[in-house]
């Protein structure tokens, strides 16, 4: 592993378990068996560290999310496709996952919320997206994609964070394709009620 990669590593585990805010430079040097001056060469600052992580972390995340956020077959079919990408990222990418959802609880004026903004907005397009190409088949949605794309990210986000607090001792959170199918059914109830 190369320095850029190790100190992407070690700054990942930090900002997971310490907060960006409670890490300073020193201590991912430290951790990563670098000089300052190595970390500035890659990154240019802390916050240059931080945009890179997160673009290492979840672009590939949300190109995966983009082929799945095309309507298909049918809109369970669909949502289930949708949540299974993000569902399945979470698993695989726990830390970087846990990080997109606290930064994205950040104050605005935060620079964490700054580097996290157009990913959050993305995946938050995205879901409205797939939405707007079910209109035909939901043919109740009168405008309301937005919030129909609020309510199911609000679903699945929380549903993989109380998956977390569950998690097994290998760290390991399976959901089967069962789940995740009944999961989409319980959000279509409320659709169509």
């Amino acid at each position: 592993m190369d320095n850029r990669e190790k100190i992407l590593r070690c700054a990942l585990e930090l900002f997971y378990h310490k907060g960006y805010d409670a890490v300073g430079i020193q201590e991912i040097c430290q951790s990563a068996g670098i000089t300052k001056p190595t970390l500035y060469h890659y990154f240019g600052s802390k916050y240059g560290l931080l945009e890179v992580l997160l673009e290492h972390e979840l672009s590939g995340f949300l190109s995966r999310l983009s082929e799945n956020a095309r309507f298909q077959n049918g809109i369970e079919e669909s949502l289930t496709a949708f949540a299974g990408t993000l569902i399945d990222f979470a698993n695989q990418n726990h830390q970087a996952y846990m990080l997109l959802m606290a930064f994205s609880y950040s104050a605005k004026e935060n620079e964490v919320y700054e580097a996290v903004r157009p990913y959050i907005t993305q995946l938050y397009n995205l879901t409205v997206q797939l939405f707007e190409q079910a209109s035909g088949q939901l043919g109740n949605m009168n405008g309301r994609q937005n919030q129909f794309a609020i309510g199911f990210l609000g679903l699945i986000n929380h549903y993989i964070l109380f998956l977390g607090y569950q998690e097994p001792e290998d760290g390991n959170i399976t959901v089967s394709e069962e789940k995740k199918s009944s999961l989409i059914h319980q959000f279509m109830h409320g659709i169509w009620t």
